[in-house]
């Protein structure tokens, strides 16, 4: 594999350039927490809503729940899907993805500090352009965050805890006419030779690598250069999202991260 740090994409970004990524904390006036995140062209729009209480299996055992589901809008591609409410089921990608969310969320939240509280993490995607499931980690993280300070306000948590432990986010990377690139838009996904989501705490600690080779199987380094770059990529998301929970709710945050998504 060559590393070519001065190639050029079709969008205008260097391999190791995030799209531009911005995070619109409080989009929503409803939930108790909620932030519209782009990375490009992507855009997914994250709600928490919290609830004094638990499920029933969990309740008397002092700890919270975290968990979420995930969905994408019928014209959010370049063809109208069906609501799969309407078709009767949920397909298997929707839950895989609903499942990675609330799993990556549960990382990071310590839940005996939250109490016997739940928060339920709605993640819609508006407009896919690749990467809809690290942009909805990403953004849900900042409505999470949202949905306890809320409730903190609300004296349902108590002032000194602690729930959240960490942030968290997501990215994908992959290989791609043998360079290793960040962030990958669709036209590059639909391309790629190896493609990874990673899953990674703020500290740099990996909650969840889903790579697999499309095409040539890749070797030890190759691996490493794609989480190397991947990590790179969550460190930047990791200060964005602090600048967004440090913005005024209704602000918008945004990386310095390249030129947007084409297409």
């Amino acid at each position: 594999m060559t590393e070519t740090p001065d190639l050029v994409r079709a969008d205008g970004r260097t391999p190791d350039a995030l799209r531009d990524v911005v995070i619109e904390r409080g989009w929503s006036a409803h939930a108790e927490g909620s932030a519209l995140i782009s990375f490009g062209n992507t855009k997914v729009l994250c709600t928490a809503s919290f609830t004094n209480g638990v499920p029933r299996w969990m309740t008397g055992k002092g700890k919270g729940w975290v968990t979420a589901e995930y969905a994408m809008l019928p014209r959010s591609t370049n063809t109208r899907n069906d609501r799969e409410s309407v078709k009767g089921r949920i397909g298997g990608r929707t839950h895989e993805i609903s499942r990675l969310i609330g799993r990556s969320l549960r990382a990071v939240v310590d839940m005996k500090s939250l109490g016997e509280n739940t928060i339920q993490i709605d993640c819609d995607v508006l407009q896919a352009d690749g990467g809809t499931r690290t942009a909805a980690i990403t953004g849900a993280y900042v409505a999470l965050a949202d949905a306890i300070e809320w409730a903190r306000g609300r004296k349902f948590i108590a002032q000194k805890a602690t729930p959240l432990i960490d942030t968290v986010s997501a990215v994908s990377v992959g290989i791609i006419d043998g360079t290793p690139m960040l962030d990958l838009a669709y036209v590059e996904d639909v391309r790629a030779e190896t493609d990874m989501n990673v899953v990674a705490t703020g500290r740099g600690l990996f909650v969840e690598v889903q790579g697999t080779a499309e095409g040539a199987p890749f070797d030890r380094r190759e691996l490493d250069q794609l989480l190397d770059l991947a990590l790179a990529g969550t460190a930047e998301l990791a200060s964005i999202q602090r600048a967004a929970l440090e913005s005024q709710p209704g602000g918008a945050a945004a990386g310095e991260a390249g030129a947007g998504a084409a297409g």
